[in-house]
């Protein structure tokens, strides 16, 4: 093993845009979404609209297609006011039904990977967003049999980390994460003394972009998944 990863017991592994794809399925129903309410108010940016509507119901909703949908529906009825049909409200259900049915699509390597670190290292999903559709997307991924371990949270923070770590039964520093997300897989686990690899994918949510550059913190940064078997050599 790398000298620079020592004790290294467990791998975490994000799911959504790690393993498989996620946010350009949300993307495209956003520009669908967008399309739909401009022929109400052709002038305004939607997608700037929805976002507010996002993470003004955050806290509430949390994350996930359901939560997604209920803002589409609550961004439409703010600009729509009294003209929002029930044909609008219908054709945004079929948008969120459509997320939820979508077919899961790895990204490259994954099975490759995870295959290779059996016996190896306890690997553990840790995910966020609406429980049954996580779960519908795992099964669908057929990847559940790799993991010794799996977590479906409400958030990613350094205190839901600490309770999956005493879960474990392990050091912190015995905990390596990997995964997209500068802000939910990388920052709270060297928060709690953890090990992180960045593998940025080609979009990101701007709710997941930090809000300054990190790098002045240590951490590994690898393009595919495919390169953490030789960081683990």
């Amino acid at each position: 093993m790398d000298r620079n990863l020592p004790h290294l017991e467990v791998i975490g592994f994000d799911a959504d845009d790690t393993l498989w794809e996620n946010l350009p399925y949300f993307l495209e129903v956003e520009q669908q979404f967008s399309n739909l309410m401009k022929e109400v108010e052709p002038d305004r940016d939607f997608s700037k609209a929805l976002y507010q509507t996002e993470l003004q119901n955050m806290a509430l909703y949390g994350y996930g297609v359901k939560a997604f949908t209920l803002s589409l529906i609550e961004t439409a009825a703010k600009y729509c006011g009294g003209s929002l049909s029930s044909d609008i409200i219908e054709r945004i259900i079929s948008m969120g039904k459509g997320l939820l049915r979508h077919p899961v699509v790895l990204l490259k390597d994954v099975e490759t990977v995870l295959h290779s670190l059996q016996g190896r290292y306890r690997c553990v999903l840790i995910t966020k967003g609406d429980l049954m559709d996580q779960e519908r997307k795992l099964k669908e991924s057929g990847l559940q049999p790799l993991f010794h371990h799996i977590e479906i949270l409400s958030n990613k923070r350094t205190d839901d980390y600490l309770r999956m770590i005493h879960r474990l039964e392990i050091h912190p520093d015995s905990f390596m994460m990997v995964g997209d997300s500068i802000k939910s897989d990388i920052l709270p686990a060297l928060e709690i003394g953890s090990q992180a690899v960045h593998i940025p994918f080609h979009t990101t949510w701007q709710y997941e972009i930090p809000e300054r550059e990190f790098s002045d913190l240590s951490f590994h940064r690898i393009e595919r998944l495919g390169q953490l078997l030789d960081l683990l050599k």
